[in-house]
């Protein structure tokens, strides 16, 4: 999920104490709540996933770089700094293949694919 669950999280509660105010219009109150809960479902599901769907991508992003390793530490930000440096490291391999290798852009392409529908959360719009 992006922006991240952390700064997801932070933004809701901002906006239920700005909601706690007595002056704010039940109404405006209401889509607010309406809102940070359907934030929060989405949360939740992203959240349950994040380090299962990290540690399949770097896999898959080795895989087509032609690194070998595995993921050691499984908390999110190390998965995360680890999954960044492994996407630029495709950016670099896509821009030196692109129109000399149709068979290696295919592989990468079909791992952007995946790594889309690993992100997907129910509900989404896309």
């Amino acid at each position: 999920m992006k922006p991240d669950v952390p700064h997801v999280l932070g933004e809701m509660a901002q906006l239920l104490v700005r909601n706690a105010d007595p002056s704010v219009h039940p109404a405006d109150r209401a889509s607010a709540l309406g809102l940070t809960a359907a934030l929060l479902g989405f949360a939740a599901q992203a959240w349950d996933g994040t380090a299962h769907n990290l540690v399949q991508e770097n896999k898959a992003i080795r895989k087509v770089l032609g690194e070998t390793g595995a993921d050691e530490d499984l908390r999110l930000t190390v998965l995360s700094a680890e999954n960044a440096r492994l996407r630029q490291a495709l950016i670099e391999l896509h821009e030196k293949v692109e129109g000399q290798d149709p068979a290696k852009e295919a592989e990468i392409w079909a791992e952007l694919v995946a790594s889309t529908e690993r992100r997907t959360v129910l509900g989404a719009p896309v």
